[in-house]
């Protein structure tokens, strides 16, 4: 950094020098000048203060005026404030580098805003992935305990204003479109395998939202953005169904992700609390047959691989890998299961066996995978339970011939209201049901059928697939990368904070999610480049903090000094680590 003189010529032929803070920077394989501060005439300045203010960053950065320093003694700094830099610079690296703003910037369009756009949506996403809050709290992040790069500050209204814009570029998806796009063609994605799963999120209320046409206050927002007109009848956003947090008490939203199998998501989904897996196969199909990503190898869970859906995925030369029920009683699955042959030894935990049934266009393939660990953990659970069984049943036996031995009516109906209570909770039991039987007088026994049935599915899982190609270690293979779908899922509700939702209106639900979709993305893409976990990634970059400084001769920010551990991460990602001084000021 060093101070440079520029020349202009007056039209009567003398000459104007100006004072301009500059430093060197490369740029391909050539060095170039780039100007901090303008500083003015030369004639105009105030030398004096500029060896004031030269004088006091030496002392400061030799260390004698770190310590010591006087409040209001001349040419001296005092720290006046103190904000963390490391995280949200990474992330507005990679924002850009990633073409994230470029593309928000073309589907908000040609616009005038009051404020900047992305930098509040940017706000926003580096909030959820730092330090998740409410969008309240997150404003006040952004103005007060963070430094945010070409954003001085904002308030909630911008940031609901900014989710707004968000929700109505996003119609088709156009925002997740132009950010994918942009990522694939940097990062060069592969999306040959699309894993899909969904989810869901529940919101701390005691009704669900009422439907349009109930006369409820969604009827009078509809109406109103309708232009005064009668409210449409729809079901409701916010709706009771099967939850996969464990709270059917609660009214939820169901969330679909796809992810590459790098993990990487593609794109996610909104629906009604009510909806189901089996009904959303459809939507997905022809909502990525649109983005033209060539030949896709759609991979969904047990829970979407019906018949119809399987068959909507081979629409247009679409393929699938779908896991199979194998407790249902389908025939194919019953004769794939008792198909004979060898497995083939892929891993320490896993072999798989190809199996073909039927010729021709008729014919199904099955991929059948098994788990020799697995396989012993779940017979030693087995065993366990058996053993709590037979001990659950003596005890009940023993309640019995007691009450059977008692003389009065009294003490016998007593004993047998304690003995049905007991084999009632016996047989409901979530794990301990499953393995028995009831007889014809009513008694409680352990069925040793389903025991012998359930071993033999010990360690095993069956798929399924239309590829014909693909070899069976492939399958399996990319079976497991599903797992990339529920981490994501699990980082959204535990990184990310997805809940609790403190918003009501659908599009800012929708515009909530998706926030946190873009936050799973830069930190996704972060853990990949540089090897890390994000939780490491944030604490080591959370200590690089940028200091301001004010003195008589001005107000001077820099940064702490970088670390090798911080120094590695940017350089992974790709990103130019802050520099020693980002902003200096004269008085």
């Amino acid at each position: 950094m060093y101070l440079r003189t520029t020349q202009r010529k007056r039209s009567d032929g003398s000459a104007v020098r100006y004072l301009q803070l500059a430093h060197n920077q490369r740029v391909g394989g050539s060095t170039q000048a780039k100007v901090l501060l303008n500083l003015g005439r030369e004639d105009q300045l105030d030398v004096d203060g500029l060896r004031r203010l030269a004088a006091s960053i030496t002392r400061f950065t030799d260390g004698d005026g770190a310590a010591g320093v006087l409040p209001g003694r001349p040419g001296e700094f005092e720290v006046t404030a103190s904000r963390p830099v490391g995280g949200v610079w990474l992330l507005d690296g990679l924002w850009q580098r990633l073409g994230i703003a470029k593309a928000l910037a073309g589907v908000l369009g040609s616009r005038r805003f009051s404020t900047d756009v992305e930098r509040v949506l940017f706000a926003l996403v580096a909030n959820r992935a730092l330090d998740p809050s409410s969008k309240l709290a997150a404003a006040e992040w952004a103005s007060c305990d963070v430094a945010i790069p070409g954003l001085l500050g904002m308030d909630e209204d911008q940031a609901y204003r900014a989710m707004d814009l968000l929700v109505d570029a996003d119609t088709d998806a156009k925002v997740q479109e132009a950010v994918f796009f942009a990522c694939a063609d940097l990062l060069n994605l592969e999306v040959d395998l699309l894993f899909f799963d969904t989810t869901s999120t529940y919101f701390e209320r005691d009704k669900p939202d009422p439907a349009l046409g109930d006369g409820g206050e969604r009827d009078r927002e509809g109406a109103a953005d309708a232009g005064g007109g009668a409210a449409v009848q729809r079901a409701p956003f916010r709706a009771y169904g099967h939850s996969k947090d464990h709270r059917p008490d609660l009214p939820q939203i169901v969330i679909g992700l796809a992810v590459t199998r790098e993990g990487i998501p593609v794109r996610v989904w909104c629906w009604p609390g009510n909806t189901s897996d089996m009904s959303v196969i459809g939507e997905v199909k022809d909502d990525m047959r649109g983005w033209r990503l060539g030949r896709v190898i759609t991979v969904v869970d047990r829970g979407f691989s019906s018949d119809e859906n399987l068959a909507y995925l081979t629409r247009a030369g679409g393929h699938w890998i779908a896991g199979k029920r194998m407790r249902d009683g389908a025939k194919d699955v019953a004769e794939a299961l008792a198909r004979p042959g060898r497995y083939q030894h892929v891993r320490d935990n896993l072999q798989v066996k190809d199996i073909r049934l039927g010729e021709g266009d008729k014919q199904r393939r099955f991929v059948l995978c098994h788990n020799p660990q697995e396989a012993e953990r779940q017979q030693q659970i087995r065993e366990n339970t058996i053993t709590r069984l037979e001990a659950e049943l003596a005890r009940i036996d023993a309640q019995h011939q007691k009450a059977q031995a008692a003389k009065t009516a009294k003490a016998k109906a007593s004993q047998t209201a304690v003995h049905s209570k007991a084999e009632c909770a016996l047989r409901d039991h979530p794990s301990l049901g499953r393995y028995l039987r009831q007889t014809a007088t009513g008694r409680l026994k352990i069925d040793r059928a389903k025991i012998t049935a359930e071993q033999k599915l010990d360690g095993k899982y069956l798929l399924s697939t239309s590829d014909p190609d693909l070899s069976a270690e492939d399958v399996a293979l990319g079976y497991k990368n599903l797992l990339e779908a529920e981490r994501g899922f699990r980082d959204l509700k535990g990184t990310l904070e997805l809940r609790p939702v403190f918003h009501r209106l659908e599009p800012r639900i929708r515009a909530h999610v998706l926030i946190c979709w873009l936050a799973l993305l830069l930190i996704r893409v972060a853990e990949r480049q540089s090897s890390q976990t994000w939780r490491r990634i944030s604490l080591e970059l959370g200590r690089l903090h940028q200091v301001t400084l004010t003195g008589p001769a001005g107000t001077v920010q820099q940064t702490t000094t970088l670390t090798a551990a911080q120094q590695q991460i940017y350089t992974a990602a790709g990103v130019t680590p802050p520099p020693k001084i980002t902003a200096l000021t004269p008085a």
